[in-house]
């Protein structure tokens, strides 16, 4: 229930929008879902991940993915690039 409780909310989507910006600016393709996960497909190869933003704490924030990725959602251009190299490996 706290991954929906409505503080996480507006945080979550701030960090997940920031990341689509920088995915997109690498030549993926990034859409929000409706239950606020990003999902990013790398169109030459069809390969795809969801991620997710989650607090770690009060005021820091983390973005997971499958395969044991995850990257600080205050470096979102980092984040970026680790899922490029996911995607395209």
């Amino acid at each position: 229930m706290a991954a929906t409780s409505g503080y996480a909310l507006g945080p979550r989507r701030r960090h997940l929008e920031a990341l689509a910006r920088e995915v997109e600016a690498r030549g993926l393709q990034a859409v929000l879902t409706e239950d606020l996960m990003l999902r990013v497909v790398d169109p030459p190869s069809g390969h795809g991940v969801l991620v997710v933003a989650m607090p770690m704490s009060r005021i820091r924030w983390s973005y997971l993915w499958a395969g044991g990725g995850q990257a600080d959602a205050d470096d979102p251009a980092r984040a970026a690039e680790l899922i490029v190299r996911t995607l395209t490996r």
